[in-house]
C-alpha cells in the first residue's frame, strides 16, 4: 500500500525522487522566465537541466522532479493564479462544468459538487472551507496574461497545442483519485505545498485518461512534497495522486500539458491518405475495385490481406522519394485551436497591416512564422473528380484567446490564404530566408510577385523591412 503522507511541516523527502535537488540561478527581470524566444523560454521552465538532457533522458521516459530554493521565481510561481483570483473571475461570469468544477476524492473516487449555472466566489469558498473541496479551474491562460504568455511560447516551441488547469486544494483533503493522463505534462506549484505519489504506468504513453483502483497500482515510485517555486514533470500515462496534508495552508499548482493525439500512429493517420490520394492517381491498380462481396465477409480473406500488404509496400516506396507530405487534419487543426501571439497592447498588430505597402522593389520578411503553416492540400471547393493541390497558408493571428482549449468547434474558424500550387517556390523562398527581394520571387510575372506579397502583408503575415 502506498506510504501514508507525512507529518505536516516535516520538510522531508519520503522515498526516492525523480531528480536530485537542485537550486535554481537567480532569473532576471521581473518575470522570472526568459521569453527572448520559445526555445529560451523552455530552457528557462526546466533550468538548470538542460534541454538537451531533458528531451534524452525524460521526455516520454521517466519523472523528472526540479527543486528551487528561489525566492524570486516561487513570487512569480505565486503570481500567475492565487485562490484570491477566483473572486474577480467569478464576477466576470464563470460557470461550473465549462470553466470551473468541484470535487473531492472519496474512498478512491472522483465526487463532482458542483451546482448549476455560474459559479459563485461566496460559495466555492464555502464549499473550499466547509466540504474540502478542491477547486478545479479549466483553462486560466484565457483569463491571465502571464499563463497565456507562457503557453502561447510552449505551443510555438512544441508544434503541439498546450492546455492548463488550476487546481486549489484544502489543508487534509485530496481532489481526484488515482488516475493517468494522456498528455504530457508539467506542474508548476503556486502556493503552499502539495504532497505527490508517482507509480509506474500500466499503459506506457497513454493515449486516454483513465482513473486506476489503489489495490492495482501498488506502491509509489516516487513521493515527495512540492513547494512554491517547485516544477514536476511526467509522461502520459504515469499514474498519479496528490494531497494537502492536514495542518498546512491550502496548495495551488497549475498544470501545463501537451502533445495531445500528437503521436507517430496519428501523424500516419493523417498523412496516410494523401498519400494514397497521390497514388491512386498514377496507379491502375489502386484504382481497381475490390473483389464482389467482400464487404459482406465475416474475415479478411487472404486475397485481400496479400493485396493491402503489396500497396503498403507500394505506399512506403513512394514515402521515401517524397518531400511532400499532404496533412490532411493535424497541421489545420493545430492553428486553428492555438493560442493567438501574445500580445502586450492592443493586439492591433495582429489585425491590421503596418507598415509600407510592399512593391516589385521592395525586401519582405516573414513575420509570426512560429504562427503559421504551409501545406498542399486538394481544392477544397472543387468536387472530388475535379480537385486539384492548391497552397493553404492557416494561421493564428485572429484567434480567440477567450475560446482556447474549450472545444467550442461551432465558435472555431481558419483564418488564412489560398495560392496556386505554382506559387509554392515563391513562397518557400519566403518561408526560407530572412529577407527577401519580391523581384526575386520566383514567380512567371511581376503582377503575381506584387500579388503575392500584397495577399501576405494584408493578412499581417510579411513586413517591409
Amino acid at each position: 500500500m502506498p506510504k501514508k503522507a507525512k507529518p505536516a511541516g516535516s520538510g522531508k523527502e519520503e522515498g526516492p525522487v525523480p531528480c536530485k535537488q537542485m537550486k535554481v540561478e537567480a532569473a532576471g527581470g521581473p518575470s522570472a522566465l526568459n521569453f527572448d524566444s520559445p526555445s529560451s523560454l523552455f530552457e528557462s521552465l526546466i533550468s538548470p537541466i538542460k534541454t538537451e538532457t531533458f528531451f534524452k533522458e525524460f521526455w516520454e521516459q521517466k519523472p523528472l522532479l526540479i527543486r528551487r530554493d528561489d525566492p524570486a521565481l516561487a513570487t512569480y510561481y505565486g503570481s500567475l493564479f492565487k485562490l484570491t483570483d477566483l473572486k474577480s473571475l467569478c464576477s466576470r461570469g464563470m460557470y461550473y462544468g465549462r470553466d470551473v468544477n468541484v470535487c473531492r476524492c472519496v474512498n478512491g473516487k472522483k465526487k463532482v459538487l458542483n451546482k448549476d449555472g455560474k459559479a459563485h466566489f461566496l460559495q466555492l469558498r464555502k464549499d473550499f472551507d466547509q466540504k474540502r473541496a478542491t477547486i478545479q479551474f479549466h483553462q486560466p491562460q484565457r483569463f491571465k496574461d502571464e499563463l497565456w504568455r507562457i503557453q502561447e511560447k510552449l505551443e510555438c516551441y512544441f508544434g503541439s497545442l498546450v492546455g492548463s488547469n488550476v487546481y486549489i486544494t484544502p489543508a487534509g483533503s485530496q481532489g481526484l483519485p488515482p488516475h493517468y493522463d494522456d498528455v504530457e505534462v508539467f506542474i508548476l506549484q503556486l502556493e503552499g505545498e502539495k504532497h505527490w505519489r508517482l507509480y509506474h504506468p500500466t499503459v506506457p504513453l497513454a493515449r486516454e485518461y483513465s482513473v486506476e483502483a489503489e489495490e492495482r497500482i501498488g506502491r509509489p515510485v516516487h513521493e515527495f512534497m512540492l513547494k512554491p517555486g517547485d516544477l514536476l514533470y511526467f509522461p502520459r500515462g504515469t499514474i498519479h495522486q496528490a494531497d494537502t496534508p492536514a495542518g498546512l495552508a491550502h496548495s495551488t499548482h497549475v498544470t501545463i500539458s501537451t502533445y495531445q493525439n500528437n503521436s507517430w500512429g496519428d501523424f500516419l493517420l493523417d498523412t496516410i491518405s494523401g498519400l494514397v490520394f497521390d497514388t491512386a492517381k498514377e496507379d491502375v491498380e489502386l484504382r481497381a475495385g475490390i473483389p464482389r462481396q467482400l464487404l459482406l465477409q465475416v474475415e479478411s480473406t487472404t486475397v485481400a490481406t496479400r493485396r493491402l500488404s503489396g500497396f503498403l509496400r507500394t505506399l512506403a516506396d513512394r514515402l521515401e522519394g517524397t518531400k511532400e507530405l499532404l496533412s490532411s487534419d493535424m497541421k489545420k487543426d493545430f492553428i486553428m485551436h492555438r493560442l493567438p501571439p501574445y500580445s502586450a497592447g492592443d493586439g492591433a498588430e495582429l489585425s491590421t497591416p503596418g507598415g509600407r505597402l510592399p512593391r516589385l522593389d521592395s525586401v519582405v520578411r516573414l513575420q509570426f512564422k512560429d504562427h503559421i503553416v504551409l501545406t498542399v492540400l486538394p481544392d477544397q471547393d472543387q468536387s472530388d473528380e475535379a480537385q486539384e493541390k492548391m497552397v493553404y497558408i492557416y494561421h493564428s493571428l485572429k484567434n480567440r484567446r477567450e475560446t482556447h482549449m474549450m472545444g467550442n468547434e461551432e465558435e472555431t474558424e481558419s483564418h488564412g490564404l489560398r495560392f496556386p500550387l505554382s506559387h509554392l517556390d515563391a513562397l518557400k523562398q519566403i518561408w526560407n530566408s530572412s529577407t527577401i527581394s519580391v523581384k526575386d520571387l520566383k514567380l512567371t510575372t511581376d503582377e503575381e510577385r506584387e500579388s503575392l506579397v500584397l495577399s501576405l502583408w494584408t493578412e499581417c503575415l510579411i513586413q517591409v523591412v
